[in-house]
């Protein structure tokens, strides 16, 4: 039996239970962002429209989720008034929703294009984008593990994989440029897919930071603006 005065340590405090709870709610809104991402890609590549208008149906229950979490972390801190690691990590909680919220509004842009590509006949260089989607996914679902798993090494993989990501978008973007001037004829779908790529790329953004957050949860160290490799 405990003495008076001291904590066992199988009973969390109230503090942790309450953060339990709400990191167990961001992950759940993190997996309705990955859903999201996953029907985009099935609007896009296999023209599907009911997965399209899906994912903007589905938006509005994220917004809303992302308004609860910033309310339940404000409160949080409002209570328990946390210090160092756990101040860290509530504060990451809440930039992790919000970032994910973001993804969701690109999700929801690539949908709204992939709608209107969708009325006309698929044009074969729609397929050059299947790559950008599958790193941008394995982004952002390393990145949530990454926050779910605290850890800071696997994040810190996801900055060298963003450039990655960027460096795709340009690749993809020169080649569609290119067809524009070949076929003149289909200029609007090249520029559709050319803001897909736009939002696949932020979508890679926004999973960058949310590993740069859960690096400066576990270990107090911000690499937001790290130098690259090679001093660049």
């Amino acid at each position: 039996m405990a003495t008076p005065g001291s904590t066992s340590p199988h009973i969390l405090s109230g503090f942790e239970l309450r953060l339990m709870e709400y990191r167990k709610n961001a992950l759940m809104m993190g997996s309705l962002t990955q859903r999201s991402i996953a029907r985009a890609w099935k609007g896009v590549m296999e023209r599907d429209e009911s997965a399209c208008n899906t994912v903007i149906a589905d938006d509005e229950e994220i917004n809303i989720l992302e308004v609860q979490m910033d309310q339940e972390g404000i409160a949080l801190l409002l209570k328990f008034q946390p210090l160092a690691s756990d101040l860290r990590l509530v504060i990451a909680t809440m930039k992790f929703s919000a970032n994910l919220e973001r993804i969701s509004d690109q999700s929801v842009g690539i949908a709204r294009r992939a709608r209107k590509l969708n009325l006309k006949a698929r044009v074969p260089e729609a397929a050059g984008i299947e790559p950008l989607f599958r790193h941008a996914d394995s982004m952002v679902m390393d990145a949530i593990k990454a926050f779910a798993d605290q850890d800071a090494e696997l994040a810190r993989s996801i900055k060298a994989r963003d450039r990655d990501l960027d460096a795709l978008n340009r690749e993809y973007a020169n080649r569609l440029t290119e067809q524009m001037q070949k076929n003149p004829g289909q200029i609007e779908d090249f520029l559709e897919l050319i803001f897909i790529a736009r939002f696949l790329e932020r979508i890679g953004d926004q999973a960058t930071n949310i590993a740069e957050d859960t690096v400066f949860a576990v270990d107090a160290e911000d690499i937001r603006h790290a130098p690259r490799a090679g001093g660049n």
